[in-house]
């Protein structure tokens, strides 16, 4: 094997597989990554038997050469000493050849590093995945319905269903729920459905770190990318990305029934305020174990946020709101949760619904009803 690649190109590349590979993995081998270059390009390929990433380098893009290739070949290279390699060295062009003992010899400018490498031959076959329907969505919108809906997943493995984000597509809409039974995301977006058929339905649970590091390789643009779903897998492909994530087992509970339909109160405020509210309560209330800020409406246009800890000492601070219809409300809640949910949201300004102090109450953005937030309050007494 013996090629010759553009640097920033190849340290891109290396980056984004690199997001799937593991150092803890029971088989060695998938401690590296696996290069293959054809006469066509370079393929990089990172995994780590959950996620796995595969990279295109095209010889040529927009008339650029990027990958000169004198030799086919294939080769696999530890993942950790191939990527430090490749950030540090000098030249916009890097060399790399490789002999029959697997021994690989990288070359920029004036240095020269030799690096022993493992069959390619050896390396895991990435999942085959039979692409019968398709769904497109831009990159953007895919990485903002992950952001607004992963962190509410579930950290805890005793119920490793919620641990992941459950996509649902339905009528040419995808809708992603996540919930770690103390509150809830949901986010809902219109699909490119030209290349479904209307019957098409979906329900999988994708894992939260393979979205995670997923979000982390999408472009910001508007970019499409096709997402497969299979029984077991799920795959995304840019124009050169492949990302494969397996899905994860079981059923994923019943959460419609958790959304309240009526409301005895309801406000209208401004998230930043709203927020930064919250922020200055919750430093007095980190030490305890819940994290616990109460809410107190005052009149039509008054909360008041405030927290209290025996040990430590109290706030209490006053927004205006736009507007509060309904009874009067006193509730606890979680800072954390409710802060998490603020910084998802994209609207300057948010209604809450709730529905009694011991109830789930909404959070939503005014004018849009794609984007909901639940969370459970906390008893105090």
């Amino acid at each position: 094997m013996k090629f010759t690649v553009q640097k920033d190109h190849l340290v891109k590349a290396v980056q984004d597989v690199m997001r799937a590979v593991s150092s803890r993995t029971t088989i060695p081998i998938l401690t590296g990554i696996k290069l293959v270059v054809t006469n066509e390009g370079l393929t990089l390929t990172g995994s780590d038997s959950d996620i796995s990433i595969e990279s295109y380098l095209p010889t040529i893009v927009d008339d650029q050469q990027l990958v000169d290739v004198k030799q086919p070949g294939s080769i696999v290279l530890n993942a950790r000493y191939f990527s430090d390699i490749v950030k540090k060295l000098p030249a916009d062009f890097v060399e790399l050849e490789s002999d029959s003992h697997y021994v690989t010899t990288i070359r920029a400018g004036k240095t020269e590093f030799s690096l022993n490498g493992f069959d390619a031959e050896e390396y895991p076959l990435l999942p085959q995945i039979e692409e019968h329907e398709t769904i497109s969505i831009s990159a953007d919108l895919l990485k903002f319905m992950i952001r607004q809906t992963v962190f509410a997943v579930s950290t805890s493995e005793t119920r490793p269903i919620l641990t992941g984000v459950n996509w649902k597509i339905e009528n040419g809409e995808l809708t992603c729920i996540a919930t770690d039974s103390h509150r809830l995301a949901l986010r809902q977006a219109k699909i490119d459905n030209n290349a479904l058929t209307n019957e098409f339905k979906a329900s999988v649970v994708i894992p939260g770190k393979s979205l995670n590091e997923l979000s982390k390789i999408l472009d910001d643009n508007n970019e499409k990318v096709d997402i497969v779903l299979t029984e077991h897998q799920a795959l995304f492909k840019t124009k050169h990305i492949l990302f494969f994530t397996r899905l994860l087992e079981g059923n994923y509970p019943d959460t419609s029934k958790l959304i309240p339909s009526e409301s005895k109160t309801e406000l209208t405020v401004m998230t930043k305020e709203f927020l930064q509210a919250i922020d200055r309560a919750s430093l007095l209330a980190r030490e305890g174990r819940n994290n616990v800020v109460h809410l107190e409406t005052k009149g039509n246009t008054l909360v008041n946020i405030s927290s209290y800890s025996p040990e430590i000492g109290k706030v209490v601070d006053e927004i205006a709101c736009e507007d509060i219809k309904g009874e009067e409300l006193k509730i606890s809640f979680s800072a954390k949760y409710v802060m998490d949910a603020l910084k998802a949201i994209e609207s300057p300004e948010i209604y809450i619904q709730f529905t009694g102090a011991m109830r789930p109450f909404l959070i939503r953005t005014v004018n849009d009803s794609r984007t909901l937030q639940l969370i459970l309050p906390v008893r105090t007494y």
